[in-house]
């Protein structure tokens, strides 16, 4: 099963959407989205895509409320699990939350097969030692809004166990901080 993790869409639905279309043309069946959506209605432009999306919030909240109540809409792709979730996918135990050191934490239990987060925009995928004598894989897709850094999301597939790192793709129409490009003749 491929998956694209997200995290930090701030409200910038363009980019949020171009990289959920890309990971489903990479083959993705669902998305896992760390945090910091901000307004519910950004995840809206989901749902003609059409893959199941596991999200939390993470400090830039937004309306938690409004959040939870889309999550319960009958044409919702969106599952809300509020500070953070224990899902399984593809048989792969995988913990949510935003905070990269509560992630650590987490990753550290050997409970998790992944720890997915967010927060500091740093797009990262590494083993954590844990204390069961093994690994656990931590994955932080970085920011998909684009805040302060490029955006990025990571492509899983969680049968192989394999991870990338991939850019968002941006063409003229979608730039980063929402200004169209003004093409001159």
């Amino acid at each position: 099963m491929k998956v694209c993790i997200v995290s930090d869409s701030h409200d910038n639905r363009f980019l949020l959407a171009a990289a959920v279309k890309d990971a489903k043309e990479k083959g993705a069946e669902s998305v896992i989205h760390c945090g910091d959506v901000v307004a519910p209605t950004t995840l809206r432009i989901l749902n003609p895509i059409g893959l199941p999306v596991h999200v939390i919030h993470g400090n830039n909240t937004g309306d938690m409320f409004s959040l939870s109540r889309l999550s319960h809409h009958a044409d919702s792709v969106v599952q809300y699990y509020g500070q953070d979730a224990g899902i399984e996918l593809a048989d792969k135990k995988i913990f949510m939350v935003h905070y990269p050191h509560y992630a650590e934490a987490m990753a550290t239990t050997g409970d998790w097969d992944i720890v997915c987060c967010g927060h500091d925009h740093k797009a990262s995928v590494r083993d954590i030692k844990n204390i069961k004598g093994s690994t656990t894989l931590y994955v932080n897709p970085g920011t998909v809004g684009g805040v302060g850094a490029v955006p990025t999301y990571v492509m899983a597939d969680l049968d192989k166990m394999e991870f990338e790192i991939c850019d968002v793709p941006v063409d003229d129409e979608l730039q980063i901080n929402k200004t169209p490009v003004t093409k001159h003749s």
